[in-house]
């Protein structure tokens, strides 16, 4: 690590680390790093091919730092640790479940509303995720609490112009297929349940 705090990739390198996913052609490979006895997830496009390394790697880390940036504080979405070099980035840990079925069995009633107050707060931030329809992307914490991950796709707005108002539509959209989905899934448990 740099004076600055900064992570250094030969830190990363070094440290126990876990492979999450493996990135295909112009993806990054996403780890789990522990530097320091501090968890943290470090995504890197380095292994990628050079049209990869040289340009959309690039665009892509800085468009995703952008977005961990614009939304420093906010209480779903995991800090951003640092900027370790053009093709790379660290986030803390946050551990979470992915809004499967078996895990939407067990949400707390207010789960889908927090969701929505948080959604909305990334929108203030001029931040539209565009990739929340993907049950991976939106975590559940140990206390039940919504956790927003993976903003790859994500693009940095003038917050309330016009296009962050038309692109959140795109979020909230998301949100309302997973509490639709929520609600066909209690009805179906309901129904079960009266059958028997």
């Amino acid at each position: 690590m740099d004076a600055g705090g900064r992570l250094e990739r030969s830190d990363l390198e070094a440290s126990p680390r876990r492979l999450l996913n493996r990135g295909r052609a112009w993806n990054p490979d996403v780890w789990l790093v522990d530097v320091a006895d501090r968890a943290l997830v470090w995504k890197d496009f380095s292994t990628r091919s050079a049209a990869v390394r040289w340009l959309w790697g690039p665009w892509s880390t800085g468009r995703e730092v952008r977005a961990y940036r614009a939304l420093a504080g906010h209480r779903a979405v995991p800090e951003l640790l640092s900027a370790v070099d053009a093709l790379s980035f660290a986030v803390a840990y946050r551990p979470g479940r992915p809004l499967s079925r078996r895990v939407r069995r067990h949400l707390r009633p207010e789960f889908f509303d927090e969701l929505a107050v948080d959604v909305a707060s990334m929108h203030e931030r001029g931040v539209v995720h565009l990739d929340l329809r993907h049950r991976s992307n939106i975590l559940v914490d140990a206390d039940g609490c919504p956790i927003l991950i993976d903003f790859g796709s994500a693009l940095c707005l003038r917050p309330g112009g016009l296009a962050c108002r038309v692109l959140a539509a795109f979020d909230r959209r998301a949100v309302r297929k997973w509490r639709d989905r929520q609600a066909a899934l209690q009805e179906g448990s309901t129904s079960r349940r009266g059958a028997s």
